[in-house]
C-alpha cells in the first residue's frame, strides 16, 4: 500500500516511511505563494524555500546575497499557500555558520515567523554545533552536502564535488554524522552516482538528490529551470518539462500586439 497517496499533511515521519517502503520523494523549491498553491495541489512532496531565490527571483549571481529576513518574506508567502507539503526553508549565508546561538536564533526566527515545518543548512562536521542547537529546540533540520553553493568562493566553481577519494570519504562521515545528530533528511548535490547510492545504502534517513544520480530517494530541482523559466543554465541533471520562457514571451508579445492594434478590449471585454 503507498504511503503517499492518503496523505492530508506530509510530515518528516511520512518521508520516513516512503524511504522504508521504498517510494520516491518529490521536492521542488517555491518563493511565492500562487507557486507554490500550484505544486502542493500537484502533489510535490516537499517545498523548498530555497536561497536559490537570490539567484532566480533576486537576479544575484550567487546565493549569498539574500537576508534572512528576505527567507522568511519567502517562506511566509509559500506557508500561505500550502495544504499538505512540507515546507523546508534555507537558513541563507551568514544566518548560522560559526556561532551556534546566532543559528538556533535565525531558525527560530524562521519557524515563528513564517509558519515553515523544518530548516535546512549546508555543511557537515563544520557546523555540528548549529545543528544540534537547532535541534535542541525541537526544529527539524534537513542538511546539505556535496555541492553547497553558499561556499562558491571556496570552492571556486559549481563543478561536480567528492570525485576524488579524501572529498568522498569526507562525504560520506559528514552523512552519518547528520543522521546521528538527529537531521530528519540530506540532500546531496553535484555528486557522483556511484557515491550517492553508497550513502544512501548505509543510511536510513532519506536522501534527497539533485544531480546526484537515481539511485536516492528523491529528487530536488529549483522549479524556474524546470519550468524552463530560465534559459542559460543548463546542467546535465537538469529535465526541462516546459519551456515558459518563450510561451511567457510569446503571449506577452501577442498581448502588445492586440493592445496596440486596438484589438483589445473587444466590445465583450468591457463594460
Amino acid at each position: 500500500m503507498s504511503v503517499n497517496k492518503d496523505i492530508k499533511r506530509v510530515t518528516t515521519h511520512v518521508l520516513q516511511a516512503m524511504k522504508e517502503q521504498g517510494e520516491k520523494i518529490t521536492m521542488l523549491t517555491a518563493y511565492d505563494f500562487s507557486m507554490a498553491g500550484i505544486l502542493d495541489e500537484a502533489g510535490i512532496d516537499i517545498l523548498l524555500v530555497g536561497d536559490s531565490a537570490s539567484n532566480v527571483m533576486a537576479g544575484h549571481e550567487t546565493t549569498l546575497p539574500i537576508t534572512l529576513d528576505q527567507m522568511i518574506y519567502h517562506a511566509s508567502s509559500v506557508v500561505r499557500a500550502v495544504k499538505r507539503a512540507l515546507v523546508v526553508v534555507d537558513l541563507p549565508f551568514g544566518s548560522y555558520q560559526g556561532n551556534s546561538r546566532v543559528a538556533l536564533e535565525s531558525a527560530i526566527r524562521i519557524m515563528k515567523e513564517s509558519g515553515a515545518h523544518a530548516v535546512k543548512l549546508e555543511g557537515g562536521r563544520e557546523v555540528e554545533e548549529s545543528i544540534r542547537r537547532i535541534l535542541s529546540a525541537g526544529v527539524p533540520v534537513m542538511g546539505h552536502l556535496g555541492l553547497t553553493p553558499q561556499s562558491i568562493y571556496k570552492f571556486g566553481t559549481y563543478t561536480v564535488r567528492a570525485k576524488e577519494a579524501e572529498e568522498a570519504k569526507k562525504l560520506t562521515e559528514d552523512a552519518q554524522l547528520l543522521q546521528e545528530l538527529g537531521c530528519f533528511a540530506i540532500v546531496l548535490e553535484k555528486i557522483p552516482a556511484k557515491l550517492a547510492k553508497k550513502v544512501a545504502e548505509q543510511l536510513y534517513i532519506p536522501l534527497i538528490g539533485i544531480g546526484a544520480g537515481g539511485a536516492v530517494d528523491g529528487q530536488v530541482l529549483v522549479t524556474h529551470d524546470m519550468l524552463g523559466i530560465t534559459k542559460d543554465f543548463q546542467p546535465r541533471f537538469l529535465r526541462r518539462y516546459l519551456d515558459l520562457f518563450d510561451a511567457i514571451k510569446d503571449a506577452a508579445e501577442h498581448y502588445a500586439r492586440d493592445v496596440r492594434s486596438g484589438d483589445f478590449p473587444s466590445e465583450k471585454e468591457q463594460y
